[in-house]
């Protein structure tokens, strides 16, 4: 297939996949139940992030990075962070470059990304050199590419991101090859599958290694329902309400939402969502 073929089925891809809203972010331990995140630490961070708080969970997770710049979760969450106060800024509009083009805000964010996720895959290939088999310098190589590519194809209507996306997509499968109950590998994979299978012209989808949205679905059933740390189950959580907006299964939809937004009250789509299909008072 030509190359420019390539470019726009996986610019399709990136858009569609960019709608995911907040199934996203970067996974820590919960503080235990009841408890408030320490002030400044990464779950706090975290928790700003779950909230809608974008800009404050990317200056914490900035913060955090200045005492250990290595620590490849703050590149990845402050990446997520900057990416979605983008996406916020730039709505909804058909015209995404002139949209850009008068956000004060949005091209100091933008650089602020790519030099984050430069800087966050130099780290993660450098652990890989030293350590080919660190599963967690694997996973956030491919996490990073991911928000590389949904900042380009997603609010900047960019079509780029093929190579960034094969290297995403084998990074998840190198991960979960190894360690087949990596939630957030399983996330992320669930969500390539969903939206190959769902969103790619018939007759395309083997370009871009096939997709089972059956599957996606089920996968994210199974990780949401797993012990695990608070935010890998927050992730899968997220990600298996969208899966469930998106097919119209809205009693389900509504359960997930409840059960979000029992931790995170302040999130403005999950207030939105309730308010529309929720239980009526």
């Amino acid at each position: 297939m030509p190359n420019i073929s390539r470019v726009v089925v996986i610019g399709v891809w990136a858009a569609a996949l960019l709608w995911q809203s907040v199934a996203a972010g970067p996974a820590v331990v919960q503080p235990p139940q009841g408890a408030a995140p320490e002030a400044g630490s990464f779950a706090a961070a975290q928790r700003r992030f779950y909230d809608g708080y974008y800009e404050d969970a990317a200056g914490l997770a900035l913060a955090l990075r200045a005492a250990d710049p290595e620590n490849l979760a703050t590149y990845e969450l402050r990446t997520s962070a900057l990416l979605f106060q983008i996406k916020r800024l730039i709505g909804e509009a058909k015209d995404k470059d002139k949209a850009f083009k008068e956000c004060e805000e949005c091209p100091a964010l933008k650089s602020a990304l790519e030099d984050d996720v430069k800087q966050g895959l130099a780290v993660a290939r450098a652990k890989l050199v030293a350590v080919p088999t660190d599963e967690t310098a694997r996973f956030f190589l491919g996490k990073l590419n991911l928000n590389y590519i949904w900042l380009h194809l997603g609010p900047l209507g960019k079509r780029t991101g093929w190579n960034e996306y094969w290297e995403a997509r084998n990074s998840m499968d190198a991960v979960l090859a190894k360690n087949p109950t990596h939630v957030r590998a399983r996330v992320a994979r669930a969500w390539i599958e969903y939206i190959v299978d769902t969103k790619m012209p018939w007759g395309f989808t083997w370009i871009l290694g096939g997709g089972n949205k059956k599957h996606a679905i089920q996968s994210l059933r199974a990780a949401a329902a797993v012990e695990a740390d608070f935010f890998d189950k927050t992730e899968a959580g997220f990600a298996l309400w969208e899966m469930q907006v998106r097919e119209r299964n809205f009693p389900e939809a509504v359960v997930m939402a409840q059960r979000l937004a029992t931790d995170f009250p302040n999130n403005r789509e999950l207030i939105r969502f309730l308010a529309a299909h929720g239980p009526k008072r």
